[in-house]
């Protein structure tokens, strides 16, 4: 079996405006990338469809997913750009781009869990992991990771799966919505104190957060995966494992300040393989999140594609 990569002429139609860090570059870079180094060539490209309202409103409010499709499709009707945040804006190709983001991680979840492919990334935006129940933030709409995990548990019938976030910004948006829900265990770490300024109290038992400190390099975080990440999950055998894949850990990210480099990524993916072969029948969709210099974010992600997909 293959590794899929999942993504969508949408997501790069997605445009917060001249200067915006999450631009559609992101994905061109990824791509690029790919195509440079010949790893293309080891993956399964695969065209995301739309998450449908039952399958966002696994992990968000009834309200909000009305509310928000709403204005959405009002903005890509009126053909004008609308400020949800400080930080987020959505433009008229937005709502497309967010369903298809969305609809990645549910088509990359039935195709992991069908044997259909080994393992999966989606190369989507927006991204999704700041994206509360009820809350567009941090230049998320709905949140991805979250809507796929829920799909395995509610709609495949899963009894346990783990997300993890090694993106430089704490996942307060997942932890919104999986806090208190035994069947998911979430691990992340975060550099802190950072946007959005939370995660070093976490919001329930079923989180194993770990706030570093500015600065912090890859042999510290690998200290602390092995300590604090790895016992929890192995107790946890999840029988999938999903993956908030945020690049702006980085050292030449500037929106973090933290020293992790490529080979840190490829370390970490390997622990997580390794995980999910012996709990998760190999189980894992990863989904892209932060990662903001394009070149560093495109070798981050071709060593994580590396690991995923067994490429030496």
């Amino acid at each position: 079996m293959s590794t899929a990569f999942y993504s969508h002429p949408a997501c790069r139609l997605h445009d917060m405006g001249a200067g915006h860090p999450e631009c559609p570059q992101r994905l061109d870079a990824i791509t690029d990338h790919l195509l440079a180094t010949g790893l293309d060539v080891a993956l399964d490209f695969r065209e995301a469809p739309a998450a449908t309202p039952l399958q966002i409103g696994r992990a968000h409010t009834s309200g909000y997913v009305a509310e928000l499709s709403d204005v959405l499709q009002r903005v890509r009707d009126g053909g004008e750009a609308r400020a949800m945040d400080p930080d987020t804006i959505a433009c008229p190709q937005t709502y497309e781009a967010a369903l298809h983001a969305a609809g990645a991680a549910v088509a990359a979840t039935d195709d992991v869990l069908a044997g259909r492919a080994r393992n999966a990334f989606c190369a989507v935006r927006p991204p999704g992991h700041h994206a509360t129940r009820d809350q567009t933030m941090g230049f998320c709409f709905f949140n991805n990771v979250a809507i796929a995990a829920r799909h395995a548990l509610d709609v495949h019938g899963l009894s346990r799966v783990a997300i993890i976030d090694f993106d430089v910004h704490h996942g307060n948006g997942t932890e919104d919505i999986i806090a208190g829900d035994e069947r998911v265990l979430m691990c992340s770490f975060f550099q802190h104190p950072l946007y959005p300024y939370s995660g070093a109290v976490p919001k329930g038992t079923n989180m194993v957060n770990v706030p570093v400190a500015p600065y912090t390099r890859g042999a510290a975080v690998r200290e602390t995966i092995d300590a604090m990440w790895m016992p929890a999950l192995e107790d946890f055998k999840p029988e999938m494992i999903f993956i908030s894949a945020g690049f702006d850990a980085h050292r030449e990210d500037d929106l973090g300040q933290m020293g992790l480099v490529e080979a840190d990524y490829e370390w970490i993916t390997q622990r997580l393989v390794a995980l999910a072969a012996r709990h998760s029948q190999g189980r894992i969709v990863s989904c892209l999140e932060g990662g903001y210099h394009l070149g560093a974010l495109a070798r981050s992600v071709a060593a994580h594609l590396r690991v995923l997909a067994d490429v030496a």
